[in-house]
């Protein structure tokens, strides 16, 4: 006769860590009846809760930066929401992936809201409807002075790739390169986005290298689908092959949009 000895969980709550009754791809750490996952040095926790990404950068920190001088006009500035909203609709958006922060210039420059408020597309795309046109000047290197020292600054997760899209219908009225480069010396990635009678000298200083990936002037978009091209043979001649891998996906998805958006921009001329 076979006696079978019966466990029961009844009387004490085991470590499911130390029992393996867990299914963390790389650390468990035990909690109350329970347990949570977590990642090596190097890795992110992906939404699943339990598998790690060697690509830290499947996080990317996203700051728009919009200029919102009264040249762009009311209805543009709503064809500009529409196409951020666009780019949010093919981003990543969650609490682990993608941040999206939104900065408007004129004369001033306001935080419209901060990386990291709003981690679902359904409250990022609302939050960018409300943002009121300020209408007045155009000072773009106060606004990237603003954009690396007080979002990024603030916001920026340690280890993420930062991205800035800087978009602007005209002539900046202050002195944008030492602003620039400090961005780039922070490690943003400088995305300079050209409508109407925006300076393409400026938009160069903006961008990131190599410059012809990271500056789009809209006023001609046939244009665009050669950068598209282009950008697919440039994959990965970077040491990183995720990080390059994330970025081409994300400059493809910037493209996209503003392709979408120069078909319904209303230039005027002076």
């Amino acid at each position: 006769m076979h006696m079978w000895s019966l466990c029961t969980h009844t009387h004490t709550v085991s470590d499911l860590c130390a029992t393996g009754d867990h299914d963390c791809q790389q650390v468990c750490i035990s909690t109350p009846g329970s347990y949570k996952c977590a990642c090596k040095d190097g890795f992110i926790l992906m939404d699943d809760g339990r598998t790690c990404s060697a690509c830290s950068n499947a996080a990317i920190d996203t700051v728009f930066v919009i200029d919102g001088s009264k040249s762009v006009r009311p209805e543009n500035f709503e064809l500009v929401k529409k196409w951020i909203n666009q780019i949010i609709d093919k981003l990543d958006v969650s609490d682990s992936k993608t941040h999206v922060g939104l900065v408007q210039y004129s004369s001033a420059v306001k935080t419209e809201f901060p990386l990291g408020r709003y981690n679902n597309k359904k409250d990022l795309k609302e939050a960018v409807k409300k943002m009121d046109y300020m209408e007045r000047g155009t000072m773009t290197g106060m606004a990237l002075h603003h954009t690396v020292d007080t979002v990024f600054a603030q916001g920026a997760r340690p280890g993420v790739q930062k991205v800035a899209i800087v978009f602007t219908d005209g002539r900046s009225q202050d002195y944008i390169g030492e602003a620039a480069k400090k961005a780039k010396d922070h490690g943003l990635k400088m995305y300079a986005v050209g409508v109407g009678n925006a300076l393409e000298s400026e938009l160069k200083q903006i961008a990131s290298e190599p410059i012809a990936e990271h500056y789009f002037y809209t006023a001609d978009f046939k244009a665009m689908s050669q950068i598209a091209k282009k950008l697919q043979i440039n994959i990965c001649n970077e040491e990183d092959p995720c990080e390059c891998d994330s970025l081409v996906k994300f400059q493809k998805k910037v493209e996209d949009a503003l392709q979408a958006l120069n078909k319904k921009y209303i230039l005027y001329g002076e």
